[in-house]
């Protein structure tokens, strides 16, 4: 039964993953997730059933058209296989569980904000106002621990990362400090510290990473959400382990 479900929701996550690529391309521009239907953007020919089975007709098509030959992005298969992945990585973490839930919920969002910020640099309102109310009624249903340390981890998630906006003078935007409000409430107080130094880290390793090979220059902006998305997600699912062993190591 176990490897059942576990199928199920990996296939589930996969088919999301499909759409949240959408709804993370479309939205920050103004366009509608549903019309018109997915193209090619070359040669424009409508996208078949065929076309758009997630991860395996990238894999079938050797990443290119059927029509015209061009090669599609590797970012569409990649956030189709994450978003399978982290479904069921929620499911074998926590079981059939309230936790699930929310961990499922806070992927999906995750995973929509990281595509937004790598193609424009900017997390949507639209998303971030859609999961809000859902992430939020489903932390205070499944609570963990006192509602003030979910409140706490909001206030610092949000207050952090405002701080950093006002005094780098845009190194960050508001849609980072939305993001990490809402993600600091759903962590509370303890994981969102970790989340914010996990996501700090993998930013300034990846970025400096960039520099050295010359994808991007220096002082160039580089998006910081995802790397709040990757924090965020570790910490939710192992913050409570890491810091308790921090704490161990030092006690």
């Amino acid at each position: 039964m176990t490897i059942f479900i576990a199928t199920y929701i990996t296939i589930i996550g996969l088919l999301f993953g499909s759409f949240f690529n959408v709804v993370g391309l479309r939205v920050p521009v103004g366009e509608s997730v549903v019309h018109p239907p997915s193209r090619c953007g070359n040669c424009g020919i409508r996208l078949g059933a065929k076309d758009m089975v997630p991860v395996f007709s990238y894999i079938f098509s050797l990443g290119k058209c059927r029509h015209c030959g061009i090669k599609f992005s590797p970012i569409y298969p990649l956030f189709e296989a994450a978003t399978g992945v982290l479904f069921l990585w929620m499911f074998l973490r926590f079981g059939l569980t309230g936790a699930a839930a929310i961990g499922i919920v806070l992927a999906s969002l995750c995973v929509i904000v990281t595509v937004a910020d790598l193609k424009y640099m900017l997390i949507p309102n639209k998303v971030l106002l859609f999961f809000a109310p859902i992430l939020i009624g489903l932390r205070f249903m499944f609570m963990e621990a006192p509602w003030w340390h979910y409140a706490l981890g909001g206030i610092f998630g949000g207050g952090l990362i405002l701080l950093i906006v006002l005094l780098t003078r845009g190194g960050m935007g508001m849609g980072d400090v939305k993001l990490f409000a809402l993600c600091g409430l759903v962590l509370g107080i303890g994981p969102a510290v970790l989340a914010f130094m996990l996501a700090c880290a993998f930013g300034t390793v990846v970025g400096i990473l960039l520099i050295f090979f010359k994808i991007v220059q220096r002082r160039q902006p580089v998006p910081f959400g995802p790397w709040l998305a990757l924090g965020t997600l570790i910490a939710y699912l192992y913050g409570t382990q890491i810091i308790g062993g921090y704490f161990s190591l030092i006690g």
